[in-house]
């Protein structure tokens, strides 16, 4: 990385930045935005004894600004493929989160190469013993992570540079044809490889213009620019 690239960003890491509202996070994320908000913000719930206060799950890097960094988006990534799957009691996946940064001296544990090796063994076993899940429970949980870190690159640090979203809502077949990487327009969704939006290519084929045209207009192949289109209108 050039020091030129990173001068527009006043010398700061543009991963730590705030960039990105709720709304948009929730989107590229397919998060329901309260869920979202409520591991940002946390939350009141009720309860027979009253209504207590869910602590957040994740620091913003602006405390009073209500946007989420890259490092916050891959958080977020992360934890929704755990809650997605098993709804775990999110309070005890809290407390596990806690413990990671606690034991890795981290604050965002989630989004560092030290989870992808080995930290995420370390999360499913605490979780587990919070839980009372059975081995072969941990295993499932520990396979689906797993499924989702691969999509998450890490710089040589071992800091979390790319996303690559999943395009598609079911099935197995997730091509990396669009990433999120936080030193590429600004950090919103492109095709991989590119500077260009997939919201760009979404709306050239919303006005109209066959798949075949756009894809020769930016010599791209036609299958990337069709899961272009299929991210954008799943984000829609």
């Amino acid at each position: 990385m050039s020091a030129k690239s990173t001068d527009i960003y006043g010398g700061q890491d543009p991963r730590d930045i705030p960039a990105y509202t709720y709304t948009d996070a929730a989107k590229y994320l397919n998060l329901p935005l309260p869920t979202l908000r409520s591991w940002i913000k946390g939350r009141y719930y009720k309860t027979k004894r009253g209504r207590p206060f869910f602590k957040p799950v994740f620091y913003l890097p602006e405390k009073d600004t209500p946007l989420l960094s890259f490092i916050n988006l891959v958080e977020a990534y992360v934890l929704s493929g755990l809650r997605r799957q098993h709804g775990i009691d999110l309070e005890k996946v809290r407390v596990s989160i806690r413990y990671l940064e606690r034991k890795f001296q981290s604050k965002h544990p989630l989004a560092e190469h030290t989870f992808l090796t080995f930290g995420k063994d370390v999360f499913i076993e605490h979780l587990g013993q919070l839980i009372d899940i059975s081995r072969d429970g941990q295993l499932a949980m520990k396979n689906l992570l797993g499924e989702y870190l691969t999509r998450v690159e890490h710089d040589p640090s071992g800091r979390a540079a790319r996303l690559y979203p999943f395009l598609r809502l079911k099935g197995t077949d997730h091509p990396k044809s669009v990433v999120i990487d936080p030193y590429v327009s600004f950090g919103k969704p492109v095709i991989a490889g590119t500077g260009l939006p997939t919201r760009v290519v979404a709306e050239r084929y919303k006005a109209g213009d066959p798949i075949p045209l756009i894809a020769r207009d930016y010599g791209r192949q036609t299958e990337e620019i069709d899961e272009a289109i299929r991210y954008e209108l799943r984000v829609a």
